[in-house]
């Protein structure tokens, strides 16, 4: 009497299986998570650094350079968005430093960037 060969899977090839299928899984899970993550710093820095620049030149183009620190909001286009301008002496008197600060309320981590220009006055 011959016995026959039970066709099909057995319980530790399929628990193995499912194992390796787990694991890829979070991997690619992980990937997407970072993929999002990234794309919405880099959303960020491109926003921010755009503002930043449009803030500085206005500022530029004003006729007088007095120390005072102000901020504000960019209007309805850009609501999470807020900037904070700081004029202020250096060492050398005929320059001055201009620093424009955007931050992004929505973010909880790395949400603020800074633009730095110094300025000669009186030229």
């Amino acid at each position: 009497m011959t016995r026959r060969k039970a066709s099909g899977f057995t319980l530790m090839e399929v628990m193995i299986a499912m194992a390796i299928l787990a694991i890829a899984l979070v991997a690619v899970f992980q990937s997407q998570s970072q993929s999002i993550s990234m794309s919405t710093d880099s959303r960020f820095m491109t926003s921010a650094a755009l503002l930043a620049q449009s803030k500085m030149a206005e500022v530029e183009t004003s006729s007088a350079l007095i120390n005072h620190s102000e901020s504000g909001d960019f209007g309805p286009d850009y609501t999470q968005y807020a900037w904070n301008l700081e004029i202020g002496d250096t060492q050398l008197p005929q320059f001055k430093k201009i620093e424009v600060t955007v931050s992004n309320k929505a973010l909880l981590r790395g949400g603020t960037y800074k633009l730095v220009l110094y300025k000669a006055t009186g030229m």
